[in-house]
């Protein structure tokens, strides 16, 4: 039961700091962010926000310090929005998701490229030895010219190997 509390708390604090971020901070440093998930501890006294920006390395960092730096007003937005007791701390957290589906596209990218090219050497490839290198079966009248000639050798054993009187 407390895991449902958890879930719908994260749930209204993501879309009151969405709401709240749509509406903007009045911070020039404040990239493109999208709060992609939102963690709250079992006693519901923090909250880790994750989110993610459009841009390199340098807005990054903007975003980072601007968020940092509206913690306090967006904690007290989330405050008026949330019927709790006590209104959690935010941490915000930068999300790795886009770079490590760049990652994983770049990954799946190589290999496709290695199969097309295993697929060309495969095309013009040919057979080291025969062409069909299995032990085929023997015909009916070769088999039966073999089984004759072993009968005829097992006549002269008998012969041989019978007791004298």
């Amino acid at each position: 039961m407390a895991g449902e509390r958890q879930a719908r708390v994260a749930d209204r604090i993501r879309v009151v700091l969405a709401e709240r971020l749509e509406k903007g901070l009045r911070d020039p440093r404040l990239g493109f962010v999208t709060i992609t998930d939102v963690r709250v501890t079992g006693d519901l006294q923090h909250a880790s926000v994750f989110y993610t920006v459009m841009g390199d390395e340098a807005h990054r960092a903007d975003t980072a310090a601007a968020l940092k730096s509206a913690t306090g007003m967006l904690r007290s937005e989330v405050g008026k929005n949330l019927n709790t007791r006590l209104t959690p701390s935010l941490e915000f957290i930068l999300d790795g998701i886009p770079e490590n589906a760049d990652h994983i596209s770049a990954l799946l990218r190589e290999a496709r490229e290695r199969d097309q090219s295993v697929a060309g050497l495969a095309a013009t490839a040919a057979y080291a030895g025969d062409a069909d290198p299995y032990v085929k079966p023997r015909d009916e009248d070769e088999s039966a010219d073999e089984d004759d000639s072993a009968d005829e050798d097992n006549d002269d054993l008998d012969e041989d190997d019978a007791p004298r009187a």
